[in-house]
């Protein structure tokens, strides 16, 4: 039999069925547990309800009972119920992911974006079709990205920048996801907070949503007039997400204030400087470098090193936190996984994954001789173990390659 009762009523030996609370209230993965220390109750946080199952654990003392409200007990109005296969609720801490090698992790960040690119254009259609937002089923898949990031920070947010134009507004979510957790831990946050931040990038664009179709997938500039509706969609998606009520006060805040600038120039509220919280300076740093170093119907991405560049100097300008851009550029290398560079052999070569020492001695893939201006062998080369250096970025604008995604992307 299921009973909802209030927390501070839960006892060693009963089995809770579900958490009544949005997952941010406590520290765990939502599920189904039997209470076997009095410390998982502590750890319930703000919680005040849970739904205990009588048929596999201890029932209420009515007793205690005696002056409190019950709520009824028919449970017409509950969800579907959970999984019963047990799950605890307070799990020792997660185990460390395996650092795993840039190839190693390419196929399963693969798995990952193309899951989330499936949750995510489910929850945009809903989104538009005017249902309920029904975030719950996202958190797992900040679990899975998170997990990746930790094996390889570069893999998935590499290959999330190779979006398709009919699916960059998916996929702009799921990378920025795992950007925003990658800072969150390159500024030393905890995996919670790490968390939170992940959480916020997924659904940061929401608002995008309920953007007319013909202005949000335009193939080119937009007039004043669509402007001015786009510059709408952080309001719109925070509304969205605050009527769906699943979401923390993090993903709203990076929701609505992800435009705004150091400067004060941003929109929607014009906030400058320390008005603006750290996670929504972390969100404008993340959104503006996936946006620039994408594909777009209407224009290549930049450089991932060339938009860097363009970055430290938007910096100086206003628009981003000094620290919170310092941390993301060391979160991603200086030299990100994909970008030009010429080498002081002459050799050009692709960046395909970061050192493990100096942020200057990523591996590269060489593949091109400036001094015969003419294709080489291409060869995998660790720079930490090599006399030979990076004496300059360039562009593949330029250059007039076309293959470079290949280069970093391919097998061996």
């Amino acid at each position: 039999m299921l009973r909802k009762i209030p927390t501070d009523s839960l006892r060693v030996g009963m089995h809770v069925h579900e958490v009544c609370g949005s997952w941010l209230d406590h520290p765990f993965w939502r599920g189904s547990f039997k209470v076997t220390d009095a410390a998982q109750i502590g750890q319930l946080g703000a919680i005040r309800e849970v739904i205990i199952d009588t048929d596999k654990g201890r029932d209420v003392d009515m007793a205690v009972m005696d002056d409190i409200e019950v709520p009824s007990t028919d449970f017409a109005d509950l969800p579907e119920p959970l999984p019963t296969a047990p799950a605890p609720l307070a799990p020792p801490p997660p185990t460390p992911q395996e650092r795993a090698t840039f190839r190693e992790e390419l196929a399963r960040a693969g798995r990952v974006l193309a899951k989330s690119r499936e949750a995510m254009q489910t929850m945009f259609q809903d989104a538009r079709m005017g249902k309920a937002l029904d975030t719950e089923h996202c958190l797992p898949l900040v679990r899975e990205i998170a997990d990746s990031v930790e094996r390889n920070p570069g893999a998935l947010v590499s290959l999330a920048r190779l979006k398709t134009s009919e699916a960059y507004t998916f996929m702009h979510s799921v990378a920025v996801c795992a950007l925003m957790v990658s800072l969150a831990r390159q500024l030393k946050l905890s995996e919670a907070q790490a968390r939170e931040a992940g959480m916020a990038g997924l659904v940061h664009d929401m608002g995008k949503a309920l953007m007319p179709l013909e202005v949000l997938n335009k193939p080119g500039a937009l007039t004043q007039e669509e402007f001015a509706i786009m510059k709408s969609h952080p309001e719109e998606g925070y509304k969205l997400l605050k009527e769906g009520g699943a979401v923390g006060p993090v993903a709203l805040d990076v929701c609505l204030h992800h435009h705004e600038k150091i400067n004060g120039r941003g929109y929607p509220k014009g906030l400058k400087g320390d008005e603006i919280s750290l996670y929504a300076k972390m969100g404008a740093v993340c959104d503006v470098y996936d946006a620039i170093t994408s594909n777009r119907p209407y224009k290549a991405g930049w450089d991932p090193a060339d938009s860097l560049m363009k970055m430290a100097a938007w910096t100086k300008e206003g628009h981003f936190d000094e620290r919170v851009f310092q941390a993301f550029v060391k979160s991603i290398g200086i030299y990100p996984t994909g970008s030009l560079v010429k080498l002081q052999s002459g050799r050009l070569a692709v960046v395909v994954e970061q050192g493990s020492g100096s942020l200057l001695s990523p591996i590269v893939r060489v593949f091109f001789s400036t001094k015969s201006n003419q294709p080489i062998p291409v060869e995998l080369l660790d720079l930490s173990k090599t006399v030979d250096q990076i004496v300059s970025r360039e562009s593949k604008s330029q250059w007039g390659f076309q293959n470079l995604d290949q280069l970093w992307n391919q097998p061996g």
